[in-house]
């Protein structure tokens, strides 16, 4: 069996980038997926000439240049910028909470007026130390935006009321007093043309790749094919869940084809009401300006997590953050075994901190 320097477990962004860094100087290196398919949760499927995000949106953004002419030196991004709506009892609102927002609900249109009656909501709730997601959210917007726009989409996506959630989960919400819709603050922003499955090729040509390999399952027979190991996987798993299983919350997707034009008025619409199942539409064509007579929509579920299940956001409370440290210890004593990505640390990474952080490693331990 052929013998490799690394062997990285997990096709996406992390394991890409220090792919793409350790081909570059020389290494030999196999990359391996329990998916039938490269590129982790960024993976773009075509449907038809419409690429399509198939575990939901991922729009590249980043106020960080290396990052951002990185990301370009493998793919050349569009220009897309996000400017979600959000659903509400028959009408759209802008998001963020910005200026057009403000005018959408309460017809105002200076700063002023906003503020004044922002202001008004919460000096009535009155709340000084908030003691979960929804005191906290009401003493920083007071009643109209939290009911209309928070209440019911964070329930669904945690899958508990919001009067049990903790309120860190909610440190702060942006309020813009100004008329901009987009989505991000970052400088870079964009979609990469082609789709972010051909980035990733691009960024592990040079490496042998298995896919349908799941690593837990192979360990034995993987653990001596090369030198080191990036491993991106779970950390509880790879350590047989010794001290019980890291929480996460879940998501279902249902991929929907249309014989029209167009399925909605924006790229990402947000259903705000509890009663709606999902939080979110996402239609495709509208990220490449694709040009066809047909479209595609993505549906969005927020779901329970259980093993076998594919895990999204890491429920980073005391508990979970206790679990994994005892985890990380038992990391930090693994020899030749390095533990990188979102999986692999238990916290949510955006996908420019994804490849600042693969850089970063790469740059420590390629020679």
């Amino acid at each position: 069996m052929k013998h490799y320097d690394y062997l990285v477990v997990g096709s996406g962004l992390f394991g890409a980038v220090f792919t793409a860094e350790a081909v570059r100087k020389g290494k030999t290196v196999l990359v391996i997926d329990k998916r039938d398919h490269i590129g982790g949760n960024v993976f773009t499927k075509k449907y038809g000439i419409i690429n399509v995000h198939y575990y939901g949106a991922h729009i590249f953004h980043t106020s960080n240049k290396e990052v951002w002419d990185y990301a370009n030196s493998f793919s050349e991004f569009n220009h897309f910028i996000n400017s979600p709506l959000g659903f509400y009892d028959g009408r759209y609102y802008s998001l963020p909470f910005n200026m057009n927002t403000f005018k959408e609900m309460w017809g105002v249109s200076t700063p002023d007026e906003a503020k004044k009656i922002i202001d008004e909501q919460t000096k009535k709730e009155n709340i000084q130390n908030p003691k979960n997601l929804e005191e906290q959210a009401l003493s920083l917007v007071g009643r109209d935006i939290y009911e209309k726009l928070i209440k019911g989409y964070t329930e669904k996506q945690w899958g508990r009321k919001a009067t049990e959630l903790p309120a860190f989960i909610i440190k702060r919400i942006p309020l813009r007093f100004e008329y901009n819709n987009n989505y991000f603050n970052d400088i870079y922003q964009g979609i990469p043309v082609g789709g972010y499955t051909l980035l990733i090729e691009k960024m592990l040509k040079g490496a042998d790749i298995r896919l349908s390999c799941d690593f837990i399952v192979h360990k034995n027979e993987l653990k001596d094919i090369a030198d080191k190991i990036i491993y991106t996987g779970p950390i509880d798993e790879y350590f047989d869940y010794r001290f019980g299983e890291l929480e996460y919350r879940s998501l279902k997707f249902v991929i929907e084809r249309y014989e029209r034009d167009f399925f909605q008025k924006n790229c990402v619409v947000n259903y705000e009401e509890y009663e709606v199942p999902y939080t979110r539409i996402i239609e495709h064509k509208y990220f490449e300006n694709t040009d066809c007579p047909y479209t595609v929509i993505t549906k969005e579920y927020p779901d329970k997590y259980e093993l076998g299940k594919e895990r999204y956001y890491p429920i980073n409370d005391d508990k979970n953050t206790k679990l994994y440290k005892k985890y990380a210890n038992l990391a930090s004593n693994e020899v030749n075994v390095i533990f990188g990505g979102r999986l692999a640390t238990y916290k949510y990474l955006d996908m420019d901190d994804t490849i600042e952080e693969s850089l970063k490693l790469s740059r420590q331990i390629l020679k």
